[in-house]
Parts: C-alpha cells; sequence; structure tokens
C-alpha cells in the first residue's frame, strides 16, 4: 500500500518546526540572500503552532510595512539611540539636561520596557509617578522627550506607533520656583550698583528692552545701528552721535544661533539711558582689547569676557548676584527677571499688551499676560519713550 506524501512547503514559504533544544515551536521567514551570499532569515517561537503562525502573520505585516521590530530593543536602547544620532541641533546645555536629568527618569520608571510592547497606559503611569516629585515643566519635558526618541526609533523600523504622542502629561506636585520682577525704585537701585561694574551696560539693555540673556549674549556690534541718511548703520563705523538707535535682535545663543522664535526676530530702538550705556561698555571693550593684546578674539560681541570669548551665563548670574546684593535686593534674583520687569514697567506706564508682545518677541499675548507681565493697567504708549519717561 501506497503511503500519502505532505505537500512539499515552496520555495520562500515560511517553515514551523519543533525545536528540542529550546522546547518551543520556530517558525522562519526567508527574507533571500545577503551580499555575501547567506540566507537572511528572521525567525519566532511560540509553545504552540498556532501561536507561531500568528506571530509569523505580524513578522509578515512589519516586513511589508517596511519595520524591523525588535522583541530586545527597549526603552533604554531607545533613549541612547536618540541621545547619541538626534541631538545634532540641541544646545550642549539642553543635551546635559536631557541626560543628566530627564533620561534618567524615564530609564528608571519604563528602561527595561521592550519599546514593541510600551503602550500609552504604561507611559502615563511612568509620567504620573514622576509628577509625584517633579515639576509639571519636567514632566511636560520627559513626555517630549520620550515622544521625539520614539519617533527618531520610527524612521528607523524599530517603533510601529509613537504611544507617548497620544499621552496627555499630568500636572506635577512641585511648583517652579515662581518669576517676580522688580519694581522701579528696585530698578533704580539695581542700575547705581552696577554703576561701573563690566555688567552695568548688560543689565540697563536687558532692563530697557527686555532682551532675553541669550539674546544680549550673542549680540554683536554690528547690530547695534544708527538711522543716518534713511538707512541703519552700524554704531562702529558711524558712531553713537545720532537721534536714533536701535539694536537688531536677530541672533541668540542657541544651537543653530536662531531666535527662539521667528517672531523673535525684531528691530528695538534704544532709550536714551542705553545709548550712553552701550558708548561707555565700546569705550571699555576698547580698554579690555589693548590689556589683552595678542590673546584677544574678535567675536565682534557686545558683552564678551576680558579676552572677547562669548560669556558663560553661569558667571553672568553670579555676578548678577554680587550686584543685587550689593543694591540691598538679596541675592535670589536671576537675568531673565530682567525682562520680566521690562514688561511689568510697561504695563504699569499703561503700553498696550499686544505692543508689549511685540517688543518682547512673544508668539502670542497670552505669553505676555500670564507669564510676564506682573503688574495689569489701562494702556496708552509703547517702547522706547516709555522707557525714556519711566526713568528720565
Amino acid at each position: 500500500m501506497t503511503q500519502a506524501k505532505g505537500k512539499r512547503r515552496g520555495q520562500g514559504e515560511d517553515s514551523i518546526y519543533w525545536d528540542s533544544t529550546k522546547n518551543r515551536y520556530v517558525g522562519a521567514v526567508s527574507l533571500g540572500f545577503s551580499p555575501a551570499g547567506t540566507r537572511i532569515r528572521r525567525k519566532v517561537t511560540g509553545r504552540t503552532k498556532a501561536e507561531v503562525r500568528d506571530k509569523l502573520r505580524e513578522l509578515h505585516q512589519e516586513i511589508d510595512s517596511g519595520l524591523r521590530l525588535s522583541h530586545s530593543y527597549t526603552v533604554n536602547d531607545t533613549l541612547d539611540d536618540w541621545l547619541a544620532q538626534g541631538l545634532d541641533d540641541v544646545s550642549a546645555r539642553t543635551v546635559k539636561l536631557y541626560k543628566d536629568t530627564i533620561a534618567p527618569a524615564l530609564r528608571e520608571q519604563l528602561g527595561t520596557v521592550r519599546l514593541r510592547e510600551l503602550t500609552a497606559g504604561g507611559v502615563r503611569g511612568a509620567l504620573t509617578v514622576l509628577a509625584s516629585r517633579m515639576s509639571t515643566r519636567t514632566v511636560t519635558m520627559s513626555r517630549d522627550v520620550l515622544a521625539r526618541a520614539i519617533r527618531h526609533a520610527e524612521r528607523d523600523g524599530l517603533a510601529a506607533r509613537n504611544v507617548a504622542a497620544l499621552v496627555k502629561p499630568p500636572k506635577g506636585q512641585r511648583g517652579g520656583r515662581p518669576s517676580k520682577s522688580f519694581t522701579l525704585e528696585q530698578a533704580i537701585a539695581l542700575m547705581d550698583a552696577a554703576e561701573g561694574t563690566r555688567l552695568e551696560a548688560y543689565i540697563i539693555l536687558s532692563l530697557l528692552t527686555g532682551l532675553r540673556p541669550e539674546e544680549a549674549r550673542e549680540l554683536r556690534w554690528d547690530h547695534v545701528v544708527a538711522w543716518v541718511k534713511g538707512q541703519w548703520r552700524p554704531v562702529a563705523e558711524v558712531g553713537f552721535d545720532h537721534q536714533q538707535l536701535a539694536v537688531f535682535v536677530w541672533r541668540s545663543d542657541r544651537a543653530g544661533g536662531d531666535t527662539k522664535t521667528p517672531r523673535s526676530r525684531r528691530t528695538l530702538a534704544l532709550a536714551r539711558k542705553c545709548a550712553v550705556a552701550l558708548r561707555d561698555q565700546k569705550a571699555r571693550q576698547a580698554a579690555d582689547r589693548l590689556a589683552a593684546g595678542r590673546l584677544w578674539e574678535d567675536n565682534d560681541l557686545v558683552f564678551a569676557s576680558i579676552v572677547g570669548t562669548r560669556l558663560d551665563d553661569h558667571n553672568v548670574r553670579r555676578q548678577f548676584r554680587k550686584i543685587t546684593e550689593a543694591a540691598g535686593l538679596g541675592s535670589t534674583w536671576v537675568p531673565r527677571e530682567l525682562r520680566h520687569t521690562f514688561v511689568s514697567l510697561l504695563s504699569a506706564h499703561g503700553v498696550p499688551v499686544e505692543a508689549i508682545a511685540l517688543l518682547a518677541g512673544h508668539n502670542q499675548t497670552a505669553t505676555t499676560e500670564l507669564v510676564y507681565r506682573h503688574q495689569i493697567v489701562p494702556a496708552l504708549t509703547r517702547g522706547a519713550e516709555a522707557m525714556d519717561q519711566i526713568f528720565g
């Protein structure tokens, strides 16, 4: 009697077989041959043939969609790859924050979870734990970092969807440091204490124009200009003795050198007190250049070190605290609060919130009202004219 033979598996079809060493069924998919001539195969395992068939169907879907999901690729691996390859356009300071603060918190909660098994519920649970001991800003940043890392994995075919992007971050339990502003009397005391110091012009310009600290640190002399014969000319060429002076706020100490937002790129007229302070700063810097000799680095920066190099924000904050202490204002202030003071003083002097938002380079007036403006009164005038009236 002839024994019936089973149908032979066709070339390129999947195979399912029992592996006694693993005590499991193994399913294999052939993906052709490598340039070296060796066969490329992807395998899945399961306790039953039905389980293996289901996994093979999922594997085919991944292959057809261009994905290459890994059973061993974890959230730790995802963060490692993104931190190593996805931060080319991020400043060194932000990279340090991601690596030293945000990534460790995410690793603690989700690091060993396989990326293909990560769910929106898992992300939400991890963020809820972080929210119990961190500020809302840090929790939001953690969600954003995880979403960006997974997006990076998506581009490499290592993730099917970005579950972190589906989650709304919870509010944190620790409030951040509340912003504050100087009163007019405190601002005057601060400028008096700054007189003759290396930060005098920095403080006056920040206070009377609302520049962000990173904008002030990157301001160049060719962006300090005077209106001469119908055009803006650098004061380095035409001097300060002109009726209308301004600064081009076109650069920032950020990755790429761009301002925070497109709307932050603006031209600001200078109050007379700013013009005098910048003229004195130009003379002080000329003395620094002469003293430094061949050590001087010509970066054309308005605010630079004694050898012309860029100011470090930590050093600026340290010097600023010394001046606030000398003014009798304590040591809890930071340079960014000069910008808060600019907004608050203009508001108190009657400048409309729409005009303040333009001067401050805010994308929307809500930012001006909710974050920066500490005194709210009716509106009348604006800008450098108002500062001339405030400080006489």
